[in-house]
């Protein structure tokens, strides 16, 4: 057991987007011993914790609850008394209806450390995700979080409606799918209008948030023919009248697509970065993983005699990468580069030789190898010694263009490719789960994409799934297995493709 004595953090993880995690709360998690978590904290802000962290899940849905208050309020006592740090993830802001209260309550009863990390309440967030500001200078001076979940006809409730009808110009009521027919004749009948404008908020500020918008008389009817339910919000009031106008989350290209992303995951976060930013649903997994080549001799023989060489090609940022790796652990830097020349692919293996401090003498204006290969034509190729840096499997167009030119052309493999590890049961859920596109950045990713799912089935695995590929190479791999691609990037980079798609979708007019 520690010596220091451990302590609790309450914190808030926001109203489900986890992009409206607060600074403070993330670094809580990265410093996290215990965590106790609900059932609206997002999945994602779990990889913020250490790999030793304890993970307890305490979440609560209707008529299903893990663990009581009373029991939740023990486990935080007991494991801050075994010394450790522990982070309470609650949805939303701790002390809005998150009965943070109350566990602050025990705590400082029991003598046990604590502290508060507010967070956004989805009583805010929510509506603004729908385009609904809770407050406005023209018509909403006074806003009332109220909770929906109380009974409202039950004996001694606290809920005084004859107050509340008329109490603020805004109402927005958290936990009242249940009860939302109850809320909404009793509002009318302490005095609201019937004709108030209404919303009703799902799953606000995700990317599957639907929004329903009517008024009291009318909101429960077209709550059930759009089959809105729970986790919601409803707001009553003027203010609804102004997301005709303001409703900028519904707008975005890609809102609720949900995309297959099948990059490595470390070049993932970029792609599934833009693709969120416009809306979609990201679901990542990984068809390739890079690894070193199987010995290092020959790209050490390569480094040891860099000014024998008149150009290096790199052909990815991975190979810039281990390539600048091993350079640093055989004690050289890019000043061993000095009077070669360098040659990229494409933009992104050209910003990568940037991070190493060389500038690119050669970038084609496509971004494949029979562009670079024509890019060659403008030099005197004849007697001049090239060493082409890639993966070990690669099409051979490029080296051949060059030895026919005249070039001595040296290939080192400094990387291989293969299926990362459990990726083929991943796969297969989340085809299961369904997807509406499937984005392919490699012909690697089309290739053990076919190897994990199954090459024969192919065709009938992706029928109703739009396939996105970064260029024509690419493409002319999903062919191979008898698929057509949908979409193919005119610029073969990540920001290309995800422009083609948002072209694509925005000329089917997805959103109308």
């Amino acid at each position: 057991m520690k010596s220091n004595p451990g302590k609790v953090f309450l914190v808030g993880a926001g109203p489900g987007d986890p992009g409206l995690m607060t600074c403070r709360g993330l670094e809580l998690l990265k410093g996290a011993e215990v965590l106790v978590y609900d059932h609206l904290v997002d999945p994602s802000l779990l990889q913020y914790c250490s790999p030793t962290c304890e993970l307890i899940y305490v979440g609560k849905e209707a008529s299903s609850h893990t663990m009581s208050q009373e029991e939740i309020n023990s486990l935080l006592v007991d494991k801050a008394r075994e010394g450790k740090v522990v982070v309470r993830l609650k949805g939303g802001d701790p002390f809005v209806f998150g009965r943070g209260g109350e566990e602050a309550e025990h705590l400082a009863r029991e003598g046990v450390a604590f502290e508060v990390v507010p967070g956004v309440t989805s009583a805010i967030a929510a509506p603004a995700y729908a385009g609904i500001p809770v407050t406005h200078r023209r018509m909403s001076s006074s806003v009332a979080f109220i909770t929906g979940h109380e009974d409202p006809t039950k004996g001694g409730s606290s809920l005084r409606w004859e107050k509340i009808a008329g109490a603020t110009d805004t109402l927005v009521f958290l936990m009242g799918m249940k009860n939302l027919g109850q809320i909404c004749s009793l509002l009318a009948s302490n005095g609201l209008d019937p004709e108030t404008p209404c919303a009703v908020i799902q799953w606000g500020t995700l990317p599957k948030q639907k929004v329903v918008v009517g008024d009291l008389s009318n909101i429960v009817e077209k709550v059930s023919e759009k089959g809105i339910s729970a986790p919601a919000v409803l707001v009553v009031g003027e203010v609804v009248r102004v997301r005709e106008k303001i409703n900028w989350f519904e707008r975005k290209p890609l809102l609720g697509l949900r995309v297959l992303v099948t990059r490595t995951r470390r070049q993932a976060s970029k792609l599934s970065s833009l693709l969120k930013e416009l809306g979609a649903i990201v679901v990542e997994v990984p068809t390739i993983e890079i690894v070193p080549p199987r010995d290092w001799d020959q790209m050490d023989r390569a480094i040891d005699r860099l000014g024998n060489y008149d150009w290096i090609i790199f052909t990815s940022e991975n190979g810039v990468r281990i390539f600048g790796s091993r350079l640093w652990e055989r004690g050289k830097d890019a000043r061993a580069l000095n009077g070669v020349k360098v040659a990229a692919i494409g933009a992104s293996t050209a910003q990568a030789l940037r991070e190493l401090g060389l500038r690119a003498d050669r970038v084609p204006d496509e971004f494949v190898a029979e562009a670079l290969a024509g890019a060659f034509k403008e030099e005197e190729v004849r007697g001049s010694r090239f060493l082409l840096i890639r993966a070990e499997k690669a099409r051979e167009v490029l080296p051949d263009a060059l030895r026919e030119m005249g070039g001595e052309v040296e290939v080192v493999a400094a990387y291989r490719t293969r299926t990362p590890d459990g990726s083929s049961h991943r796969l297969a859920s989340a085809l299961q789960e369904g997807i509406d596109l499937v984005t392919f950045t490699s012909s690697s990713t089309v290739v053990n994409f076919a190897e994990m799912s199954g090459a024969e089935d192919l065709p009938r695995l992706l029928e109703g799934v739009t396939v996105a590929c970064i260029g024509p190479v690419t493409a002319n791999t999903v062919r191979r297995y008898g698929v057509e691609p949908q979409i193919v990037a005119e610029t073969y980079t990540v920001q290309g493709l995800v422009h083609a798609i948002t072209r694509y979708y925005e000329q089917r007019g997805r959103n109308e």
